[in-house]
């Protein structure tokens, strides 16, 4: 990761964490270039970025400031570390395990997965909880084979924990796609879902370093918590004509 990255990620997270508040400005631009110890075209390459997001915005001549529609169930689309690393600086992660089975993989799954039909796989389904609050409905798929160990008390906590820790395994990239849905009974059931509310979906297979894929998966979101953002950054920041660190 770029260092502009890092330091927009940490300013992101500041404002998720309250530390400014919508409507806030922001240091100018030389105090962050000290505070991060760099540059100030990182620091300006930075703020385009969060700007080009929409968590910030700049009114000229007189300095940027904090967007007031910025939500901390903001999610980056390109990126991808497991929900209890992303939101733990936003209070509590709990787990209510659904059911939890293993069985032999449908077609489907064979084909994500890269498994045979006779490579059996953890059959998971979680509600997550951020402080007390449902938040979303995750159905996770996962060969044993690749990922050994799986148990009822790490699907209460983190399975990506026991991932690298356990198993010292390292996450690698991951290919979503994102759709709107008809919230169905466990929505409604789980998520606090009214029958016409739409939830959000996001199919996904993530895969180890090295390329093998571990999990697929699909998280329901409801509509109002549930947001992702996509930038292009091949094209704003990195282009021969643009500012270069």
């Amino acid at each position: 990761m770029a260092q502009y990255q890092s330091i927009a990620n940490d300013i992101r997270n500041q404002i998720i964490r309250g530390d400014y508040q919508q409507g806030d400005q922001l240091p100018i631009q030389t105090e962050l270039a000290t505070q991060y110890a760099t540059s100030r075209v990182t620091i300006q390459k930075a703020l385009d970025l969060l700007q080009i997001e929409g968590v910030i915005y700049g009114k000229k001549g007189v300095g940027t400031f904090v967007t007031e529609q910025f939500s901390l169930y903001d999610n980056a689309v390109q990126d991808y570390m497991g929900l209890t690393k992303h939101y733990a600086q936003f209070g509590t992660i709990e787990s209510k395990l659904i059911s939890f089975e293993v069985r032999f993989p449908d077609e489907t799954e064979q084909l994500k997965l890269r498994i045979g039909k006779n490579d059996a796989v953890y059959d998971i389904i979680r509600l997550r909880m951020l402080d007390g609050t449902p938040l979303m409905l995750e159905y996770t798929i996962m060969p044993i084979c690749v990922i050994p160990g799986i148990n009822k008390r790490i699907l209460k906590s983190s399975i990506y924990s026991h991932i690298t820790k356990q198993l010292g395994l390292t996450i690698g990239p991951s290919v979503r796609r994102i759709r709107a849905d008809k919230s169905d009974a466990y929505d409604q059931k789980y998520i606090d879902c009214a029958s016409t509310d739409p939830v959000l979906e996001v199919d996904q297979v993530v895969y180890l370093d090295n390329g093998t894929p571990f999990e697929y998966s699909q998280t329901r979101h409801r509509y109002d918590k549930g947001d992702f953002t996509a930038t292009n950054l091949e094209h704003r920041l990195m282009s021969p004509n643009s500012r270069t660190n």
